[in-house]
């Protein structure tokens, strides 16, 4: 039994989640390709690929040199890449094993990705902004970048935006309606250049539901396999489904509140606007965490008798993603006990 604190899994929780949405995605005729920096963990890739996931989405060259090694043989490095010297021939190594898309958001981008990674078989994907306002070219300019992308010597493989707006409140709907309107505008300017679309790219977790099938061709949430706090918060995610939760010891009871041994350096520091607190117990809704340090968390637990002293309670992080990458590895309800996953992806920032 590790000791506290630590992140768990719940293996059926985790599946479940993981054939939900392969059977959404199969049943509306999109490719799922779902973002791994949200476990980081080959592992939980395999299993999205045999639930039926077409590849990976990764955010760096390094999550993909670490899923490539562990065999999966399909990436989209789902960011505006600068590509440099030593990029090129990462990205080229990767590409001698995997197919390998990137991102570009400018003609300048563009042709650069082009010229030093379009002989070594890299794609490149145009991303639009659909009103998240973090990267991407507006929409109409599409065609100007994969054109760009294109005379340098680059496959431009299709169109792709992320509606990050939608983690905000009742915000799933409209940041999936803006999605379909952006790729229908980016993919049309595409065409017009002369360039076929082959793959038009969207998705997030907080809005899957509310995609339009006819607007993409896949899709690509990350957050979908574990749930965290936020997703409780906005609706998207029903506490019965959290599968992955800090388990934490509860060391005080000064103030009249349970204070726990899981502090930043473990559940992360993320907090949204709508987050009520610093994460969730998931076996007391009314709780909230007040207070996060690096080391202390300290609950508020909303009129339920305070945890007694030792005992262990299920944190439900504000966001998995960057609890995840704290980690060193995952504990997994497997037969015989607890055993370690690695998050092997863990640190893999460039």
């Amino acid at each position: 039994m590790p000791n506290t604190p630590y992140l768990h899994v719940d293996l059926d929780r985790l599946d479940r989640n993981i054939r939900r949405v392969a059977q959404w995605a199969a049943t509306n005729d999109l490719a799922l390709r779902p973002h791994a920096k949200s476990h980081k963990s080959p592992r939980i890739a395999r299993r999205q690929i045999a639930a039926g996931a077409v590849g990976l989405t990764v955010a760096t060259i390094g999550e993909a040199e670490v899923f490539a090694d562990s065999g999966v043989t399909d990436f989209f490095i789902a960011y505006p890449l600068h590509i440099d010297g030593q990029a090129a021939g990462r990205l080229g190594a990767l590409a001698d094993r995997a197919r390998i898309a990137i991102g570009v958001d400018s003609a300048e981008g563009a042709a650069r990705a082009g010229h030093l990674v379009g002989r070594l078989g890299v794609e490149v994907v145009i991303e639009v902004d659909c009103g998240h306002h973090r990267s991407g070219c507006r929409p109409s300019d599409a065609g100007l970048v994969a054109t760009a992308a294109a005379l340098s010597g680059a496959k431009v493989a299709g169109v792709f935006t992320f509606p990050g707006h939608s983690y905000a409140t009742n915000a799933g709907a409209t940041a999936a309606a803006d999605e379909a309107r952006a790729l229908s505008v980016a993919r049309a300017a595409v065409e017009d250049a002369g360039i076929e679309v082959a793959v038009v790219s969207g998705g997030s977790t907080p809005s899957l539901a509310d995609t339009r099938p006819e607007a993409v061709t896949e899709v690509r949430p990350g957050v979908y396999v574990f749930g965290d706090a936020q997703q409780w918060e906005l609706g998207t995610t029903h506490p019965d489904d959290v599968a992955l939760t800090c388990r934490a010891t509860v060391v005080s009871h000064a103030g009249g509140r349970a204070v726990l041994d899981s502090g930043s350096k473990v559940l992360a520091a993320d907090k949204a606007a709508f987050n009520t607190g610093g994460g969730r117990l998931l076996d007391h809704p009314d709780a909230r965490i007040v207070l996060v340090s690096e080391h202390h968390a300290v609950v508020d637990m909303g009129g339920a008798p305070l945890p007694p002293l030792g005992s262990q309670v299920a944190v439900v992080p504000n966001h998995c993603c960057a609890a995840v990458n704290l980690a060193e590895r995952l504990w997994i309800d497997e037969e015989g006990g607890l055993r370690p996953w690695a998050v092997a992806a863990r640190g893999r920032n460039s």
